[in-house]
């Protein structure tokens, strides 16, 4: 299971189609959360960073906080260019650009971390 959350549908949809049918979409960081605390943890999660409500990095100082989330690779997808920052400690495995990033730069990802 791969979690794709982001607020914008269309670009939700365009993550999730690369990712296939492993993909799980949330529109925003307390649904995924609550589907966590429910049980289902993935082993990818594709994260937008300016979200409504609780924005990304709300949602990875949460993740952060419990052992078992704590070490779920975590591939942020924004506007923001956020690749110079150290993120590695809230289990950030890479950044994507929304305007660059292709479907073979995905599919990369979950190869590596699936």
């Amino acid at each position: 299971m791969i979690f794709v959350i982001d607020d914008d549908e269309i670009m939700a949809r365009c993550i999730a189609k690369a990712v296939g049918e492993r993909a799980h979409i949330f529109t925003n960081a307390i649904e995924a959360m609550g589907a966590i605390a429910g049980g289902d943890i993935p082993r990818l999660i594709f994260l937008d960073v300016l979200l409504d409500g609780p924005d990304g990095f709300t949602f990875l100082n949460e993740m952060c906080s419990y052992m078992d989330t704590a070490q779920i690779p975590v591939v942020l997808v924004s506007s923001l260019d956020l690749r110079q920052e150290e993120l590695s400690g809230y289990g950030v495995v890479g950044v994507l650009l929304k305007e660059e990033m292709k479907p073979e730069d995905i599919k990369r990802y979950v190869e590596q971390y699936t």
